[in-house]
């Protein structure tokens, strides 16, 4: 996420930047929303009106029959691109990293065939928030309620099958099948994505987009998303007890969490901050969300794995404010954290929690944070604690420059890379704990997958990033095993014209995996992946390619990237040594191999 506050985290903007609501200048039935030619008052046309309304400008596509008259409409709305993907899984992906950065994201496949595929990938923007207009081309209606069985289905007549299976992993579920209700259908699954950030699921029958309906008539008019209040009565009591609680504490610290996106309260966490004095750092799954130019940022609390002298100091406080946390095996390094509840207050974004005492509901993480910076002392004794034991990190030993290159001065190097046109993706694997030591500057992007934790998840996220903000030039650091689930799209990224920097590293294997449970099955085949990445690119478009075995070798390829191909997609093959790993994933691979193996509790 873009880590300049504020900067993209309200959800997707229309044109009076006023997300969901219409212009305050006249009626909102008046030349806002001119009528619309009878013989072009169409499904087809108001979906694709509707999500360029929202704020999609790019939808990722994967054509099938059932969707093809749809996927007209959408390519004829002039405010929407297509962008086809090479499969749903990289499509759903894709749409997912677009949402990171503009607020919302929308793909289109065909029925069940098409929606299973991408299932993985909605289930993964579910967990962390994502607002994803999952759109299928369903069976003609004439086929519902009749026992005729159609391809693409597992062979019987009920055409639930993939209804049910959306219904864990999106909040709304809309089957349009007929044209009366149409526009209520539609437009009641947008905006509950919109209000709840998470995923919902379009149905809409194969015969429906290019008919002409009356509700269809005019523009979609801008929803109008009633904001969400805080119970003012428990919003004081929340503040003042909290307020309480950490003023009479000696070395209080707040962390920041992954659902500071969702609650929009980033900018808020900041203020608390600034007004509060307390050092800051933020859980894994924040990072990019809290400012880490910020004069009072210690790093990443994650345990065992923390940035040097973060756990320590958190864990020594006498109290602890985790904004937004998820505390799930991963994050809590296989639930070893030593933090204590009676220490700790907890704000979730519609509710407070303070120690094994009082717990406030109905109350918004934003409004919450905001008012409690009025109410606290100013108290920078734990940062001072910190400065007193702080030491810089070291540099990583010089090596002679034909040595075998090591990941850590791979990472040193990609260091030097980022500034605020940059942003990085980190594929799961090795890449979650060495893209964490980065350190980012102003407006550097950020993301990440740790709830789901999807392999390969990084290829279809990169070209979603890459496509919503052309003006950064995203970095993604992705492991060989990843990189084989979803390879394919590099293809995409090229017919978009993309010029993002993929950092490929080649240790033979599952790396992750190889830390938590070793066996034969984390070795995989070995690709020359420049040369596949050559044959995709096949002389169209812009894209260079480099194999790199040493230092010397990774400081040429850098240089290239970032000067003389410049405008190209760059793919850097980075051979590492198998056990190169850093030394958090050993520790957090541990810790998290005995989690898994506990023994069953006594019955």
């Amino acid at each position: 996420m873009d880590s300049t506050i504020g900067s993209q985290l309200q959800s997707c903007k229309p044109a009076n930047s006023i997300l969901g609501c219409p212009s305050q200048n006249g009626s909102i039935l008046d030349s806002q929303t001119p009528a619309v030619a009878a013989a072009d008052a169409t499904l087809g046309r108001h979906v694709a009106r509707r999500l360029v309304e929202i704020g999609v400008k790019d939808v990722f596509t994967v054509p099938g029959d059932f969707n093809l008259t749809l996927l007209d409409h959408l390519i004829a709305e002039p405010g929407l691109k297509n962008i086809g993907c090479c499969n749903e899984l990289n499509a759903g992906y894709a749409a997912d990293g677009y949402a990171r950065s503009l607020g919302v994201g929308a793909c289109v496949v065909t029925f069940t065939v098409g929606g299973l595929s991408i299932i993985n990938a909605i289930a993964g923007a579910y967990s962390e928030n994502l607002p994803v207009i999952c759109i299928v081309g369903g069976p003609n209606t004439n086929d519902y309620g009749t026992n005729r069985i159609l391809h693409h289905t597992i062979g019987l007549s009920d055409f639930s099958q993939e209804l049910r299976c959306f219904q864990t992993v999106t909040c709304y579920q809309a089957v349009v099948n007929n044209l009366e209700d149409a526009h209520e259908q539609i437009d009641t699954a947008i905006s509950t994505a919109l209000k709840e950030s998470k995923p919902v699921y379009i149905s809409i029958s194969c015969n429906l987009p290019g008919i002409p309906h009356p509700t269809f008539i005019r523009e979609p008019i801008p929803f109008s998303l009633s904001p969400r209040l805080s119970n003012k009565m428990g919003l004081e009591a929340a503040v003042d007890a909290t307020a309480a609680f950490l003023n009479k504490a000696v070395k209080p610290v707040i962390i920041g969490g992954p659902k500071l996106r969702v609650a929009k309260a980033c900018e808020a966490f900041v203020e608390l901050a600034d007004a509060c004095g307390y050092p800051i750092a933020v859980m894994p799954s924040a990072k990019g969300l809290v400012p880490e130019h910020h004069s009072r940022f210690i790093g990443t609390y994650w345990g065992s794995v923390s940035t040097t002298f973060c756990a320590e100091i958190v864990e020594s406080a006498d109290a602890y404010l985790f904004a937004g946390p998820i505390f799930n095996d991963y994050s809590s390094v296989g639930y070893s954290l030593l933090l204590k509840r009676e220490k700790a207050i907890v704000v979730q974004p519609n509710r407070v929690v303070i120690a094994n005492g009082p717990a406030f509901g109905c109350i918004l993480m934003k409004d919450f944070l905001q008012e409690l910076a009025k109410k606290l002392n100013h108290n920078a004794t734990a940062y001072e604690n910190y400065q007193r034991i702080f030491v810089p990190d070291g540099v990583p030993p010089k090596s002679d420059p034909k040595d075998p290159l090591r990941v850590n001065i791979m990472f040193h190097h990609i260091q030097k890379m980022l500034s605020g046109n940059t942003a990085v993706i980190a594929e799961t694997g090795d890449s979650w704990f060495n893209c964490q030591k980065l350190r980012l500057p102003q407006g550097c992007g950020y993301e990440f997958q740790m709830q789901y934790g999807s392999i390969g998840w990084s290829v279809g996220a990169t070209l979603g990033y890459a496509q919503s903000i052309p003006n950064k030039r995203v970095i993604a650091c992705i492991g060989d095993g990843s990189f084989q689930m979803t390879a394919q799209d590099i293809s995409t990224m090229l017919r978009c014209e993309q010029k993002s920097i993929i950092f490929l590293i080649n240790n033979g294997g599952y790396t992750i995996e190889v830390e938590i449970h070793d066996g034969p099955y984390n070795v995989i085949k070995n690709w020359n992946y420049t040369a596949l990445v050559d044959a995709i690119h096949n002389g169209e478009g812009k894209c260079w390619t480099k194999k790199v075995k040493c230092e010397e070798e990774l400081l040429e390829a850098i240089e290239t990237a970032t000067g003389e191909k410049k405008d190209c997609l760059c793919f850097i093959e980075v051979f590492a040594h198998k056990d190169d790993t850093s030394k958090e994933l050993l520790e957090w691979g541990s810790r998290v191999c005995a989690a898994n193996s506990r023994p069953p509790n006594p019955q």
